[in-house]
């Protein structure tokens, strides 16, 4: 439970980080973006560990979570373009 836990809050860190390095493209609000981050770093923590790329507590899952938050927020950011 724990682990979900600290992943839900790198997540939230990893969006905002995320957001620094891409501040062009995806939403310009505050929670949308954490959440956003939240869904990247949950999806990259569960595929990294799956691949047996790290284990949980790794600096490198808080690299992941970052790649995999502004992965959504470039998603988003496309798919919010051509609306």
């Amino acid at each position: 439970m724990m682990h979900w836990l600290w992943t839900v809050i790198i997540g939230f860190v990893a969006g905002l980080v995320a957001k620094k390095l891409m501040p062009g493209t995806g939403p310009s609000g505050f929670i949308l973006t954490a959440v956003l981050g939240i869904g990247g770093s949950v999806a990259a923590t569960f595929l990294g560990q799956a691949l047996g790329l790290y284990k949980g507590g790794e600096g490198a899952g808080f690299i992941m979570s970052v790649a995999g938050a502004a992965l959504l927020l470039f998603v988003y950011g496309l798919i919010n373009k051509k609306k």
